[in-house]
């Protein structure tokens, strides 16, 4: 049966009443709170320290907390106004059950547990156990990754989980793993204030992750040259020595034009690479005809500013390269990011103060999330699932055989192929909502109304939810206790502030329950976070992301600790590679060949621009949270197509005038905002908006066929005005140039 989406403005109006929401009034006074809380914010990789005020079990503001190291008291807008979110009419306060022709009504917790267990017993018994799948987030703390994983697998005994980092950080990961055998970047963020040159590729970091710019103007302060590569004019480029405006899809064959370069003039650590690498002779061979004026004509960066880029690279005696989902976010993702590890390893530039590289996360634990088991090819401590001796210790740990536990099953996008199939019948998500995040959302959301029965966890009825049977009020960041991991590799502490409001439960107390329900109670006999992440240690240790010696107490007293942490007497490992010995079977680096090729969808007559999508300041991933919070919203109300001039005269489009945006997957319309900021011949939409507004509607489901990333930064558009001008907002005000 087609299930219709709910409009939340029609729950409100027929069901409110009956939701047991409370009236808002609000904190009247401005007296001492009853309590101030330490933790961290719950939106991007950085993590950044941040006290929660505590009033009457309510958070009603803020302070900086400025003893925190990585970002010493400083926050972002959205970091600002995280507390917003908490006491919003929204809220979930019981669980929900899907009325056909009416919407939703409340419903027991008794009832609505025993629903989706029996809906879950009856999918699996028809179809098999692989039948009903898993889609978990990483905005989860480390023991909530941890616990979904071990649900999936030794509850539900299913093969078919995967996480929203899918679309985030699984390039980087992979790339990581090959070049240097563990996944994490190689250094705290403290340490950019000492290098000479850094680079900085497809990050958009002052306004996804801005307190992460004041590390980068520390070194600038001390004469750091700063290169940024991205098609658009960001902020940061805007005062970078050099910015090179790549044309979205070609970014292997910059950094393959780098490589050289500087291997031609003589730019490259002979000592590092003869000693602590291999595959050296392989990688230069992959590029060895790409002469500056080829580049040139691929990337649409003028050759002189390739070669200036690569000189300063080479001649560097400190420097460090950063990226996040610019070079990720391809079906190409995974060569990018070894393109780019290729150059840090020319130079021999690792493992040493004021030297490194770093993965940028995107996602509130988009390190520790993909760490610990919650994707479809991995186990704890970042172990792999087709790996006979990581899987018989796992199953030891957990206490099964090694027979019980499933393999490797379907990613992300591929769960929703396998849904139009017919494989997959139902489906649990947790903190993730695909019908915004994932690319080709039309085709998602026919995947959806496929469903037998889905049963969603979360806090907001988000637009994915409202094709739901069953709705499981679940919890805020705040209202347990856990840890994240941060962008460093930090492991840091997240507070319980206040309890979930109304009749709304912890994320983990209903996994436990529905664990108990499905026959696993003995497996699942958790009485705190802590004994999870104390079982998290022994299923991470061993592993390249090793935990085992991470405590909540050794965490507090060093206001976070740094993984691989081996031992309760280590200290932790702020600077990776040191010693250097790498993570691979033989103890070395690994180059990688990175021979150049098209993204998947190029232009052609029929789609001649290049449409390529992002991030802006006041929002995040698929605005679940940044969307109700009202400040951020008037912030950047919508999202615009940012057009040059030149392409918006050669169509005859006008500020603010609404146009059609068309590619092979559908049809969209957006204000336009023309900018000089962005290349001339690609436009730019932000995706955290649903429904008719989104972004996703036009992107491709390309896969990087290694980390199967979907491909967000590439796809052909065609743009037909349509003579109609949208009315002024604040974001034509904060946008425009």
């Amino acid at each position: 049966m087609s299930k219709l989406p709910v409009d939340p403005q029609t729950l409100i109006a027929e069901f409110g009443p009956h939701l047991n929401y409370p009236p808002r009034e609000g904190y009247a006074g401005r007296d001492e709170p009853d309590k101030v809380v330490e933790t961290h914010c719950c939106f991007c990789g950085m993590q950044c320290g941040i006290k929660l005020l505590v009033k009457e079990n309510q958070v009603v503001g803020f302070e900086p907390w400025m003893e925190f190291p990585f970002n010493e008291g400083r926050l972002c807008p959205k970091g600002v106004q995280r507390y917003l979110q908490n006491n919003h009419p929204d809220r979930l306060l019981s669980p929900l059950q899907r009325v056909e022709g009416k919407g939703f009504a409340p419903l027991g917790w008794d009832s609505a547990l025993d629903r989706t267990v029996a809906a879950i017993r009856s999918i699996q018994e028809r179809y098999g156990n692989d039948a009903f799948a898993v889609l978990s987030g990483v905005s989860l703390t480390n023991e909530k990754s941890y616990l979904m994983g071990k649900f999936a697998r030794v509850a539900l005994k299913t093969k078919n989980l995967d996480y929203n980092g899918r679309l985030c950080m699984v390039s980087a990961g992979a790339g990581n793993k090959k070049a240097f055998g563990l996944d994490r970047g190689s250094n705290n963020y403290s340490d950019l204030k000492g290098a000479e040159v850094i680079m900085i590729c497809g990050a958009n970091v002052s306004e996804t992750f801005p307190t992460l710019t004041y590390w980068v103007w520390q070194a600038r302060d001390l004469g750091a040259k700063l290169i940024v590569v991205d098609p658009r004019l960001i902020p940061l480029a805007r005062t970078a020595d050099l910015h090179l405006d790549i044309r979205p899809g070609t970014d292997s064959a910059l950094y393959g034009a780098m490589l050289k370069y500087i291997v031609d003039n003589n730019l490259v650590d002979h000592d590092f690479i003869r000693e602590h690498t291999s595959g050296f002779d392989a990688a230069v061979e992959a590029v060895k005809d790409y002469t500056l004026e080829w580049a040139e004509a691929v990337t649409g960066i003028d050759r002189e500013k390739i070669s200036q880029a690569a000189q300063w690279w080479g001649q560097a005696n400190t420097s460090f390269l950063l990226h996040a989902r610019g070079i990720e976010h391809h079906s190409k993702g995974v060569d990018n990011v070894l393109a780019c590890i290729n150059l840090v390893l020319a130079s021999g530039r690792i493992g040493k103060p004021y030297c490194g590289y770093a993965t940028i996360t995107g996602q509130g634990n988009g390190q520790g999330g993909r760490e610990h088991g919650h994707k479809c090819d991995q186990l704890p401590g970042n172990r792999d699932i087709n790996n006979p001796a990581h899987r018989q210790y796992i199953a030891g740990v957990w206490g099964i055989e090694e027979a019980e536990l499933p393999g490797q099953g379907y990613t992300a996008y591929e769960l929703i192929e396998a849904i139009h199939r017919g494989e997959v019948k139902g489906l649990l998500s947790i903190c993730f909502n695909p019908l915004v995040s994932l690319p080709n959302s039309n085709y998602v959301r026919e995947a959806l109304e496929k469903l037998e029965f889905y049963v969603a966890i979360d806090f907001f009825l988000n637009e994915t939810a409202r094709y739901a049977d069953i709705v499981l009020a679940g919890s805020l960041h705040e209202e347990e206790e856990g840890t994240v991991t941060t962008a460093e590799g930090r492991v840091t502490r997240i507070r319980q502030a206040v309890t979930p409001p109304g009749d709304a439960r912890t994320d983990t107390a209903i996994i436990l329950e529905l664990a108990a329900r499905l026959g696993a109670k003995d497996k699942f006999s958790f009485r705190s976070s802590e004994d999870i992440f104390n079982e998290l240690r022994i299923a991470s240790k061993g592993g390249t992301a090793d935990y085992y010696g991470i405590t909540y107490e050794k965490i507090e007293k060093q206001m976070g600790v740094f993984w691989p942490c081996p031992s309760l007497e280590h200290p932790g490992t702020p600077r990776l590679w040191e010693d250097r010995k790498f993570a691979t079977p033989d103890g070395k680096a690994h180059f990688n060949p990175v021979p150049y090729r098209e993204p998947g969808e190029v232009t052609d007559d029929a789609y001649p621009v290049v449409l390529t999508t992002g991030r802006v300041v006041s929002q995040y991933l698929s605005g679940t949270q940044t969307r109700r919070i009202g400040k951020l919203v008037d912030q950047y109300p919508e999202p615009l197509l940012e057009i040059h001039p030149q392409l918006a005269a050669k169509y005859g489009i006008r500020q603010r005038e609404i146009v059609k945006v068309s590619t092979r997957r559908g049809d969209a319309e957006f204000p336009a905002n023309i900018v000089e900021t962005i290349r001339k011949d690609t436009v730019f939409i932000p995706y955290h908006w649903p429904g008719k507004k989104s972004a996703n509607q036009l992107t491709p489901g390309t896969l990087d066929p290694v980390s199967k990333i979907p491909e967000f930064k590439v796809c052909a558009c065609r743009l037909e005005p349509s003579g109609r001008i949208a009315p002024a907002g604040p974001a034509a005000a904060y946008n425009s140039i």
